[in-house]
């Protein structure tokens, strides 16, 4: 007996034509699944056909659509057990990316009727639920530029013009950062928060790829001294994306921790996968493997540290912590 999946399907994600894209999935999955196809609405959110889904007993999950539609689906998900599984058709498509995931329908459909599944790290963000990032500062700001109409016509290169405009504007702000072990003070004008995370989510990649299922969460900060700077580490930490290396200029530190309190002057704007949620403070916690995904099989990365360079910092120890070099 076939096992039974629901496919959420949002008909108006991506610049492809839906009723093919529809006949694509079911062409590949049907013969394997027992598929219930159930389309996203302007009243019926992802979210939504989801827990319903869960409710009902499905032997697995599998969102279709752009970023907003998979995480939503995905959240409603986590903590389940069921499996989910990803065919991305948006604009960006970080969440495929984030997690290796195939961006082609095709190759996405075989990922999942391949059955390899890993056991995804969620977070959440002031109570929020969040599967890719928190940004802080540029980032935030970056993204609520890159508006939708822009997205429609320019793809990802509308994330890469709105931060062209945004390094015009570049204001850096006091940060405090607060772990398990140690506080961090220091200027930055950027600080994410990554749980997973593409090459594209460029002010992300201090450490050079973004470990989605250690327990940790990646933090990065961009400390630019001037608007030169901004551009000079944005460039690098595209490199660092792309070439796998750590970043290594003085105005870029990062480090990986189960949890983040984070605390700036002034307040900053928060964006949490894609979306302006609120200003700082904010408190970023990890929930280990909450959510499991259909993946192809990639190798693990090794946990980095660097935090040397960063202006005006200060390093507190906390009575648990270990020592700092």
């Amino acid at each position: 007996m076939n096992r039974s999946a629901c496919l959420i399907f949002n008909p108006v994600a991506g610049q492809g034509n839906p009723d093919l894209d529809l006949a694509q999935i079911r062409s590949i999955l049907e013969p394997e699944l027992n598929l219930d196809v159930q389309l996203t609405t302007e009243e019926t959110g992802a979210d939504e056909l989801a827990t319903a889904a869960v409710q009902r007993g499905v032997d697995l999950i599998i969102a279709s659509g752009g970023d907003g539609t998979l995480s939503a689906a995905a959240v409603a998900v986590a903590g389940t057990n069921i499996p989910f599984g990803i065919i991305s058709r948006g604009t960006a498509n970080a969440f495929a990316a984030a997690l290796r995931v195939p961006d082609t329908i095709d190759a996405a459909c075989r990922t999942i009727l391949q059955g390899i599944t890993r056991d995804v790290d969620i977070a959440y963000c002031n109570d929020l639920p969040m599967i890719l990032l928190a940004g802080i500062g540029f980032e935030a700001e970056t993204v609520e530029l890159a508006d939708r109409e822009a997205k429609k016509r320019f793809g990802i290169m509308a994330y890469i013009l709105a931060g062209i405009q945004q390094l015009r504007e570049l204001e850096s702000f006091d940060v405090e950062i607060e772990t398990e072990d140690k506080i961090i003070k220091t200027t930055a004008a950027a600080v994410t928060v990554a749980n997973a995370a593409p090459p594209t989510s460029v002010l992300a990649q201090g450490p050079a790829g973004i470990v989605y299922d250690d327990g940790l969460l990646d933090l990065t900060i961009v400390a630019p001294s001037s608007k030169a700077g901004a551009i000079a580490a944005t460039y690098h930490l595209f490199q660092t994306a792309s070439s796998g290396n750590a970043a290594e200029r003085d105005d870029i530190g990062y480090l990986r921790a189960k949890q983040f309190k984070i605390t700036t002057d002034p307040p900053q704007k928060i964006v949490i996968d894609g979306e302006v949620v609120g200003t700082t403070p904010v408190d970023i916690k990890c929930v280990p493997g909450a959510l499991k995904v259909f993946v192809p099989s990639v190798p693990e990365l090794e946990p980095m540290e660097k935090l040397e360079g960063l202006p005006n910092l200060q390093i507190e120890l906390k009575e648990s912590g270990s020592e700092e070099g």
